[in-house]
């Protein structure tokens, strides 16, 4: 049988370039390898390799020597933060960067492992289009994925103070976990505060529930009676102390995010033609797919107000404003360097791998990624499988046969598809498919067909009458 050939077009950075540099990066220095054409022998090439400082001002002087050899690309590998030195300078010099990742470049047996050699090997791979570069996002992006990389590890640090609180309390005989439902409650503050100010009867801390928790009063009750002594009272007001202070810097930062992100002009809405800045046509009740844009309003004519890129993507079921705020500082919001919702998926390692060896196709596993971004999506796709939409219909529908963490995945992955269509068009506005979206596509006539056949592989006589 004969196949027809079939054209796979090479990527942005897969072009052959003439002139390159190459940067093996370390703590104190890197060695810089420049890779040109040969002054006298046409069709050579010759390699110059040479030790740069990691230093603003030797950066600086390197961006000119290369920019005044016309470098065409710049290749720095990732070993730790060492590279921002060089990727930030060298950029602002006007030089075309390329970040890689150090183990996909270095896996080449059979040769020294030498700085010098490893940057005339990164060179010889630039110079050939051999490279993937890794995802960097422009400035205004970067300080806002500092900011909410930070207040993500100190809600971390929080919690984990949380936990140490608890263990204290386990420590001294006081079960009040087993009763509250979180530790951070108002009225289990007031008792810890109680108990810290040296008192001891378990009716009079009981009586300091709020709300609800005034119907478990015996409960409580039981719950403090312990040994709580002088020394779990000092460590107490210790880790209270250190929670309110996470607290507060929580919310500094939070204030400080809302403030970069209304300062970004892509995250702002965008008024259609002939529209107000604050106005758009409705958008449709009918919608075929999870995300729709503007257009598809049609005839509608009530208009709603523009929304800005986080609160189109609080619409999504599972994402809140923290999570919105998260995602957009982790993927940023030029979609085009993620050419499709596939791109953006497979670099957040949300996808497994196809290993495929002759007429054997199998999924190998999913990645790392990063870190941040796949936290949040977690958080999302579990709280979305909550819900009655299409999210968690799709959950619901993939745990039966392929398990929790699974369907996790699946959730957090189509999520993220759904996140790509609305940052690569900031008209688009989330519509929820609802529950029954799939019921309502199942052809009645084979489902039919398929019921009939089982149960005449049963030993039935089936005869098919048409209900009223």
């Amino acid at each position: 049988m004969k196949t027809v050939p079939e054209e796979i077009p090479d990527e942005e950075h897969e072009q052959i370039w003439q002139r390159v540099c190459a940067i093996d990066v370390a703590k104190e220095s890197g060695m810089v390898c420049l890779r040109l054409p040969h002054d006298d022998r046409p069709g050579r090439r010759v390699s110059k390799v040479w030790q740069v400082r990691a230093t603003t001002a030797a950066v600086i002087e390197l961006g000119d020597h290369l920019v005044c050899q016309q470098v065409q690309k710049v290749t720095v590998e990732s070993t730790s933060d060492y590279w921002r030195i060089w990727f930030y300078l060298l950029e602002a010099a006007g030089l075309d960067v390329q970040l890689v990742n150090a183990r996909d470049v270095k896996n080449a047996p059979g040769r020294p492992k030498t700085d010098k050699l490893d940057a005339v090997w990164l060179a010889k791979l630039t110079e050939k289009g051999m490279l993937r570069p890794s995802f960097v996002p422009p400035a205004e992006i970067r300080v806002l994925r500092d900011y909410t990389r930070l207040r993500a590890d100190l809600t971390h640090e929080r919690t984990r103070h949380w936990q140490r609180l608890e263990k204290l309390l386990e420590d001294a005989l006081i079960k009040v976990s087993a009763v509250a439902s979180t530790m951070d409650t108002l009225s289990v503050r007031d008792m810890l505060e109680a108990l810290i100010a040296r008192q001891r009867n378990p009716w009079i801390l009981a009586g300091l529930a709020r709300g609800r928790m005034r119907s478990t009063q015996a409960a409580l009750q039981e719950a403090l009676t312990g040994r709580f002594d002088e020394h779990h009272g000092e460590l107490a007001r210790m880790l209270l102390d250190q929670i309110d202070a996470l607290t507060t810097q929580t919310e500094q930062l939070t204030i400080r995010i809302e403030q970069l992100i209304a300062a970004i002009p892509a995250a702002q809405p965008t008024p259609g033609p002939g529209e107000s800045p604050g106005e758009h046509p409705r958008n449709p009740a009918g919608a075929e797919h999870p995300a729709t844009t503007d257009a598809d309003a049609g005839s509608a004519t009530e208009p709603v107000t523009r929304l800005n890129a986080i609160q189109r993507l609080d619409e999504i079921p599972g994402i809140g404003t923290d999570l919105a705020q998260i995602i957009l500082a982790e993927v940023g919001l030029d979609m085009s360097r993620f050419p499709t919702a596939g791109h953006l998926v497979s670099w957040t390692k949300l996808c497994p791998r196809t290993i495929q060896s002759g007429t054997m196709m199998k999924s190998g596993k999913t990645g790392k990624g990063n870190p941040y971004l796949k936290g949040a999506l977690g958080t999302a796709a579990a709280t979305a499988a909550k819900t009655h939409t299409f999210l968690g219909e799709r959950y619901r529908r993939i745990v039966k046969r392929r398990g929790k963490l699974k369907a996790l995945v699946a959730v957090a992955r189509s999520i993220l598809v759904i996140i790509w269509h609305l940052l690569n068009d900031p008209t688009t506005r989330f519509h929820d498919l609802g529950e029954d979206h799939h019921r309502n596509r199942i052809d009645n006539s084979r489902a039919t067909r398929n019921h009939v056949r089982q149960l005449e592989a049963l030993g039935y006589t089936v005869t098919l009458t048409q209900a009223a």
